[in-house]
């Protein structure tokens, strides 16, 4: 059976993502073919800088689904975006490519005929100029649907935050039991469409131990009711204390912790599996995955970037 294409919008020009895309391809062997979203004179600036060599095929974004596609070259959709060097400072002036950039997957993704995504990392100062939180929200928005939630995998352990990125003064107001029994479903239905299971899933409590001096105790008035009643359909457990429940001998006991805010699970997770992890958009018409790191301006074409999160999610999708 023939696999079907991979998408792949390279994202900030300025960024490790081209770096650790070159050391995938030259280390793994890819049965899916790979589409990238990119600007050729940036590729080519990039391939020379840091000493990679493919030849490059160049693809009519409205017509590449009636050629034969490999990944014996890079099959690249040209959008026009120049730079005098191979990598200068982060700033607005990418954000027009890496609008152009999407608007041409999203277009692509839209015909239905490839249901497999990854988006490399994007500057959310500059390009998301705080109209979305995170690029969850921006793709969700441009596929009209608010049912979505983020997923950080790993098949030994993955988590999921209610809330994603919002200052924590503004946690309090988004958590709510309509967006915790969505998170159960999206995750459950993941868990059963593509490995047959449903998943252990922890709960974590808002508060310090799930307790609160104030009247308002979002861990007794919301999410301990919400687990209650999911309890009858779901394997879920809690509300846990954030602080004891990535231990070891306790985290093993679950497939997925849910937690309230960002950096309540994130910090963990990517402290015990460091860049082996994918971050992934539930409740989307496509699987949509990113590679769970930013630009890393600070890395950019010393060629020593780690490319392990990108091949776990084309791996990914390379399987199903």
């Amino acid at each position: 059976m023939k696999s079907k294409p991979i998408l792949i919008v390279a994202g900030e020009p300025n960024s490790i993502f081209l770096e650790i895309f070159f050391k995938t391809i030259k280390l793994k062997e890819i049965k899916s073919p790979i589409i990238l979203i990119s600007s050729e004179k940036i590729l080519k600036k990039q391939m020379k800088k840091l000493k990679f060599k493919k030849k490059i095929k160049l693809l009519n974004s409205n017509n590449f689904f009636e050629q034969k596609l490999d990944n014996k070259t890079i099959n690249l959709i040209n959008v026009n975006f120049d730079q005098n060097k191979p990598f200068e400072k982060i700033s607005n002036k990418s954000n027009k490519f890496l609008k152009d950039s999407f608007k041409v997957a999203f277009k692509i993704l839209k015909t239905g005929k490839i249901k497999k995504f990854i988006n490399g990392p994007i500057s959310k100062k500059n390009f998301l100029s705080k109209k979305y939180p995170g690029m969850t929200e921006y793709i969700s928005k441009k596929f009209s649907t608010n049912q979505t939630c983020m997923l950080i995998y790993n098949k030994e352990l993955s988590v999921c935050p209610i809330t994603t990125h919002l200052p924590i003064k503004m946690v309090t107001k988004k958590i709510s039991k309509k967006i915790i029994i969505q998170n159960v479903l999206l995750i459950n239905n993941f868990y059963k469409q593509n490995f047959g299971f449903k998943p252990k899933i922890a709960i974590l409590g808002l508060n310090p131990h799930c307790e609160s001096i104030h009247k308002f105790n979002e861990d007794e008035i919301i999410i301990k009711p919400i687990i209650k009643k999911l309890n009858k359909r779901f394997r879920v457990k809690g509300p846990f204390s954030a602080d004891t429940i990535f231990i070891k001998n306790i985290r093993k006991k679950y497939d997925v912790i849910i937690g309230m805010y960002h950096d309540q699970v994130l910090t963990p997770i990517k402290t015990i599996f460091e860049y082996d992890a994918i971050n992934i958009t539930l409740g989307l018409p496509f699987i949509r995955i990113s590679p769970d790191h930013g630009p890393n301006e600070s890395m950019i074409g010393k060629n020593k970037s780690n490319p392990l999160s990108l091949m776990r999610a084309i791996n990914f999708l390379d399987k199903n």
